[in-house]
């Protein structure tokens, strides 16, 4: 039995709204271009401030996406 390879990338999503919406968007965006997106994981959050209040919200995450059998043989 083969156990599962994954390729890991990092994505920085932004979002005026929240930090979910964040997400949603590095997520969304991100599958546009990659297959088999299988897991994330936040690694940073982060913002800015404008006149004392939250102006946009960022999140680092490390995205996971399962390797089609082509690309495992490309080292």
């Amino acid at each position: 039995m083969e156990g599962h390879v994954y390729k890991v990338v990092e994505l920085v999503g932004s979002s005026p709204d929240s930090v979910e919406d964040a997400v949603s968007a590095a997520l969304k965006r991100a599958g546009e271009t990659l297959r088999n997106l299988r897991w994330f994981e936040v690694v940073q959050i982060r913002g800015n401030i404008s006149k004392g209040a939250v102006s946009d919200y960022q999140v680092v995450l490390k995205v996971g996406f399962t390797l089609d059998r082509e690309d495992e043989s490309m080292g």
